[in-house]
């Protein structure tokens, strides 16, 4: 396969105490928007409090009708899409969502999780999370309160459950394969295990209808964040681990193998780990896109960018590594938190947001590549900042907002989900 890759923003700059995050796009088909010729791309992303630690705040939204050539202004959706307080005191709000086009419905829908907070703080102990959910309707142009997607056994086995930073599935039936990642409320110290829920949509009530085989890994924190994709009559799921990728496959997209290591076809692990990866899917091959260790990168916190997309052998269930290349550059910020987003058959977009923040055991590494040692910098003290934002700046990051136009070669058939 070839293709080209522009570059284009749908965001630059921060005001240094907050930053994008979580920024996400789906497509919606010509015609459902005002009557547009071309398919309008709905982004939406939050903001975050960098001296904090996972800190959202409401959904904004921006959308382009002119393949992210101009960017409408980004709007707050604090109502319907923001934080809410529980009698206890304590805020929820959506994150982690990402918009797709639901076609049976006409509506863009976008699956997340919540995060709950005592002020601006981590709610402490095991949160309870469920998968939320929000609709865009294209013809009235506004967003639907976000909801909660009942589950069996929420008090317990899916007390701490949801498909936050998770690539789904629609089939043709209108069905909805969701990823997503729990953690019982009796785990006893028990990993995060990952699923693909079976879900029906209405146009406004997301219903589980069942769900999968459950993996996990003794590693660290379990698996968690998992995507899947279908290509060529088989299912594949790429699932996070603290300390490497895992992948799977499946026949039906609920039954899936025993995870392996995510490797390249040379045997050599692919060096992804404790972050996302997500499916690039053409009628005539797989991609996958992530981060990795080696790409003389050590001053990235774990190593979460440049973004790059490599082919997939889809029988080995392995990276080609010559095919690999850089989707997003690295300019001192992290990249891991992106998205895939199908605009048509010509083109598949790769978004993320440049996350403002660089510390963790790679902030020592970020300080030495800027040739500050023990404190000090040509001689002088140097103070690194609180949340070492000021060290993604010196490489040149300013919380920009990318778009990867892939623009393929090749055209894919036109996604059913489009249609």
């Amino acid at each position: 396969m070839d293709y080209k890759i522009k570059h284009q923003w749908a965001s630059r700059g921060y005001d240094g105490q907050c930053c994008w995050v979580q920024a996400r796009a789906g497509a919606i088909p010509p015609g459902f928007m005002k009557g547009n010729h071309d398919p309008v791309v709905v982004m939406t992303m939050q903001k975050l409090l960098l001296a904090g630690s996972d800190v959202f705040y409401e959904l904004n939204e921006t959308h382009t009708t002119d393949f992210g050539s101009t960017w409408s202004e980004i709007v707050a959706h604090p109502k319907t899409l923001g934080r809410r307080r529980a009698p206890s005191g304590v805020e929820s709000v959506i994150c982690d969502a990402t918009p797709r086009w639901h076609a049976p419905t006409g509506k863009l829908l976008s699956t997340g999780h919540m995060a709950s907070y005592v002020g601006d703080a981590l709610e402490p102990g095991l949160r309870r999370r469920t998968t939320t959910y929000t609709t865009f309707d294209p013809e009235k142009e506004i967003w639907s309160d976000w909801q909660m997607m009942v589950m069996p056994d929420m008090e317990d086995k899916f007390f701490s459950a949801g498909a936050g930073c998770t690539q789904r599935f629609d089939l043709e039936t209108g069905e909805i394969l969701l990823p997503i990642y729990f953690k019982p409320r009796s785990s006893d110290g028990q990993g995060l295990s990952v699923t693909v829920v079976r879900c029906s949509f209405d146009g406004e009530k997301l219903h589980y209808l069942g769900h999968g085989t459950e993996h996990t890994t003794s590693e660290g924190r379990g698996l968690g964040e998992p995507s899947i994709t279908r290509f060529q009559g088989r299912f594949y799921l790429t699932m996070r681990n603290d300390l490497r990728g895992y992948v799977s496959s499946s026949d039906d997209g609920t039954t899936f193998t025993t995870p392996r290591v995510w490797t390249f076809d040379d045997g050599a692990e692919l060096g992804s780990y404790n972050t996302q990866q997500h499916w690039v899917t053409h009628d005539d091959a797989l991609y996958l896109v992530y981060s990795r260790r080696g790409l003389n990168n050590d001053h990235v916190f774990r190593h979460r960018a440049p973004l790059v997309m490599a082919q997939v052998d889809p029988q080995r269930l392995c990276v080609i590594r010559d095919s690999e290349r850089v989707i997003i550059p690295e300019r001192g910020a992290r990249l891991g938190n992106f998205a895939i987003t199908e605009v048509n058959e010509n083109e598949t977009w790769v978004v993320a947001a440049e996350w403002m923040q660089n510390g963790g055991r790679n902030a020592m590494a970020a300080l030495h590549k800027l040739g500050i040692v023990n404190g000090h910098k040509n001689g002088a003290p140097y103070q690194p900042s609180t949340n070492y934002s000021a060290e993604c700046e010196a490489f040149g990051s300013d919380n920009t907002i990318w778009v990867a136009r892939i623009i393929w070669e090749k055209k894919n058939n036109f996604p059913h989900w489009l249609k």
